[in-house]
């Protein structure tokens, strides 16, 4: 008679909530796509969102041999641009505040804020493999004690109430239910504490998912929300709306140039008709935290 060895706890089982989540980490942790590695080769800043800003034309005119690498180099600024634009919008950050990241990818966004404020920066992911990337990204860059990524989920952090003076999201809302999301940002965010969002949303004046916005869905395996969702979720949870920005028209500029690129894939026309055919908004919310 053989004894049953005990059963391995899975250490993912607390982080991830559902069948969905586990698919989505399944995603994000076997993802190599070259339009988010080699754009951060470039400097070492690894993002995982779009640009932002007109691109110089005169890159495209680049001899042959040294077009592609003229692109990428391109793109990458137009990304970093459109960090540098939510950072902007955190308000008064100082080096004593802490910030958190929910969605952290592979880093990129938290290294700019640590280098613009100077103050600790935590990010969350549920993929395990960015986690270890951006963690060993942080020990490379020597700040592995101000900025750090952990596997945990943003709609359960686990982090201390009214610990942060700074929140964002870039680009990650899609993947959650936001009255949860808001609910647990309302728990960490101190009272006047900043919450910044660049997301993409539907728009809820042509209807529901237009056929572009249902490929990008598919795409990504997401759930992009209407344009009134934020507000409402916002509003439920303590935080009153001080700017909204549509970025739409700024960022089309970064999709006709990925479309021409060597890292193109595939997604770019879904982008783009949904941006000019107007069922696809690019929005920043930035929201202060205004009861307990």
């Amino acid at each position: 008679m053989t004894m049953s060895q005990p059963r391995t706890a899975d250490p993912s089982a607390a982080v991830l909530r559902s069948q969905y989540q586990r698919s989505v980490a399944q995603y994000w942790n076997a993802e190599r796509d070259p339009v988010n590695i080699r754009l951060g080769e470039v400097d070492g800043l690894f993002h995982h969102h779009y640009g932002l800003g007109d691109y110089d034309p005169a890159v495209l005119d680049t001899p042959a041999g040294d077009r592609d690498e003229a692109v990428i180099k391109e793109m990458h600024r137009l990304e970093t641009a459109q960090a540098d634009v939510l950072l902007d919008h955190l308000g008064d950050i100082g080096p004593g505040d802490a910030l958190l990241d929910g969605g952290s990818g592979r880093g990129g966004t938290s290294f700019m804020a640590n280098m613009r404020f100077g103050c600790q920066v935590d990010g969350v992911s549920i993929s395990e493999e960015q986690v270890r990337f951006a963690n060993n990204q942080a020990a490379e860059r020597g700040v592995a004690d101000a900025v750090r990524f952990h596997f945990r989920n943003m709609l359960d952090t686990g982090f201390t109430s009214g610990s942060r003076r700074g929140i964002w999201t870039n680009e990650t809302t899609m993947y959650v239910d936001l009255h949860e999301l808001f609910e647990e940002f309302g728990r960490l965010m101190s009272f006047g504490g900043r919450y910044v969002c660049i997301t993409g949303c539907y728009n809820d004046v042509t209807g529901g998912r237009s056929r572009a916005v249902s490929q990008i869905d598919q795409h990504y395996i997401c759930n992009i929300h209407p344009r009134s969702e934020y507000f409402k979720a916002l509003t439920a949870n303590n935080f009153a709306p001080i700017s909204v920005v549509d970025l739409t028209a700024a960022t089309i500029p970064y999709w006709e140039l990925r479309a021409r690129s060597s890292v193109a894939t595939g997604i770019e026309d879904a982008f783009l008709t949904a941006y000019r055919e107007g069922s696809f908004h690019y929005l920043l919310i930035a929201a202060d935290k205004i009861g307990t």
